[in-house]
């Protein structure tokens, strides 16, 4: 991998839905799925689903920041995810679906403090933003069955009708910014 890449880990909701959206942009080199904010080692989904490992679905977005900065990565991730609901989702609800963003570093958490203050007073969402801003601990990748789970499963009723419409969000907003 180029050492120039960089990675953000996001939580917004289901993961199968913002790893199809990422992986749409010019600039991205992989998402992964997986967890992270929790206090249980090496979780399991049927674990973090139960809403008691304090783990938040998460992708990981490796990218290229001379295509993509990660602020435009933070601009993507409040277009696919509303950040104002509080552990919830549309119908996935509990702690493992938070609206948060786990940093990497401290230009990360100014980035994002500065993107969360312009999304805040742009008054695109009506609600007050609940993202939480967190330092990244630990990173766990979801099981393989979990990974590009919107391409080896598209016409699964879940990506019909939840994961598509963002997808289709992300190529409408974003045009310019998808690969060819």
């Amino acid at each position: 991998m180029n050492e120039h890449f960089e990675v953000a880990t996001l939580g917004g909701g289901c993961f199968w839905c913002l790893e199809a959206a990422f992986l749409e942009l010019r600039g991205v080199e992989k998402v992964v799925s997986g967890y992270a904010g929790g206090h249980v080692t090496n979780p399991t989904y049927r674990a973090v689903c139960t809403g008691t490992t304090g783990h938040a679905e998460v992708v990981q977005v490796t990218f290229d920041p001379s295509i993509i900065s990660y602020a435009d990565i933070l601009q993507v991730f409040f277009t696919i995810h509303d950040p104002t609901t509080l552990n919830r989702q549309g119908a996935d609800v509990g702690p493992q679906y938070r609206s948060v963003i786990y940093y990497h570093d401290a230009t990360q958490q100014q980035t994002a403090e500065a993107v969360m203050q312009q999304v805040a007073a742009s008054g695109v969402w009506s609600g007050r933003l609940v993202t939480q801003l967190e330092p990244l601990d630990h990173f766990y990748p979801a099981e393989d069955y979990h990974q590009d789970y919107y391409s080896n499963n598209p016409n699964q009723p879940y990506c019909q009708v939840v994961v598509a419409p963002k997808v289709a969000k992300v190529r409408k907003q974003f045009y310019t910014r998808l690969k060819k």
